[in-house]
């Protein structure tokens, strides 16, 4: 187990300096000149090769990137200019809030896929499964910002029962108290996550179904009841943790859809500022993070699952 664990860990350092490369120069090449943005059209030349020698953007490309990744290993994410505060600053001040929406988001989903995904799996193919799954297969195929403009349309101003935009307080309690302006981002983001989960816990419900060991408990008469809690459950729910493991990115970096569409003060909305001011320092961040945190939730769920299932541990040779 030592050895796959540090076989995996360094092969997310690598992937992780790979995809830093990539985002650096991909951005290098759509914003050569962020001086140009910061300063405005009207600049002169003179003017913002200087801001951008000032700033570290000038000079050879690798330059930059090296300079960019000592930066990072103490603890800086740079400077927003555009928002005159440190980047790091500016997530410190958002991360809670997009952390106690996407995370109540999913707690929700599962409480709610995990058991919808094995009731379908008990009634495969009848009617109520059709429905289920026409209603599921709607959500999933929706683009998110649809649904929430929908939801805000009916539930905000056809019938008002929710405020059409999330909390604006500025205190994460009161956010969390604020239940009228909250209910409806929730619950949206809590749809279309249970729209996914739900479906995959459905098709491994099934195939666990089909299992000898199923045949074998129910051979040996158990009751339905530890069937499904001890065997149908455990075994089903494996494929969960590496969907788990790919939601962790958004727990931390935000639903972009969700903060936009309902003005929500989170790390989504503040990627969205980013986009329209071209803040070159911020957007980087965001993304270098939002891929920081996709590496380390494919490692945590790899992990979690060799840990889950014995069958891998004794596969894998080293363990």
């Amino acid at each position: 187990m030592r050895e796959y664990l540090l076989r995996r860990i360094a092969t997310s350092v690598i992937v992780l300096i790979g995809i830093s490369m990539i985002l650096f120069m991909m951005l290098h090449l759509t914003y050569p000149q962020p001086g140009r943005a910061v300063l405005g059209v009207k600049a002169s030349v003179a003017a913002v090769t200087a801001w951008n020698r000032q700033n570290g953007f000038a000079g050879p490309v690798t330059w930059q990137y090296w300079r960019y990744v000592s930066l990072l290993l103490h603890g800086n994410l740079g400077y927003s200019a555009k928002l005159n505060k440190p980047v790091a600053e500016l997530f410190a001040q958002r991360w809670a809030r997009s952390l106690y929406l996407t995370g109540t988001s999913l707690l929700l989903a599962m409480l709610v896929a995990v058991p919808l995904g094995i009731w379908q799996a008990l009634r495969p193919n009848q009617f109520a499964d059709h429905v289920t799954t026409g209603v599921q297969m709607v959500l999933y195929a929706i683009p998110a910002w649809l649904l929430y403009v929908l939801a805000i349309q009916l539930l905000a101003f056809t019938v008002p029962v929710f405020g059409y935009q999330a909390s604006q307080s500025t205190s994460l309690w009161a956010v969390m108290g604020d239940w009228h302006d909250m209910t409806l981002p929730i619950v949206c983001s809590t749809a279309l996550i249970v729209a996914g989960l739900s479906r995959y816990m459905r098709s491994a419900a099934i195939d666990t179904l089909a299992q000898d060991f199923i045949n074998v408990a129910r051979a040996k008469g158990l009751p339905r009841r530890l069937v499904l809690s001890r065997h149908l459950l455990r075994n089903a729910s494996l494929p969960m943790i590496t969907l788990l493991g790919l939601s962790v990115p958004a727990l931390l970096a935000g639903n972009f859809f969700v903060e936009v569409v309902f003005n929500y003060n989170g790390l989504g909305l503040l990627f969205y500022t980013g986009l329209q001011n071209e803040d070159y320092p911020l957007m980087l961040a965001y993304l270098l993070v939002g891929a920081i945190l996709t590496v380390l939730g494919n490692l945590a769920a790899d992990i979690a699952y060799t840990v889950a299932d014995p069958r891998l541990r004794l596969a894998r040779p080293g363990q």
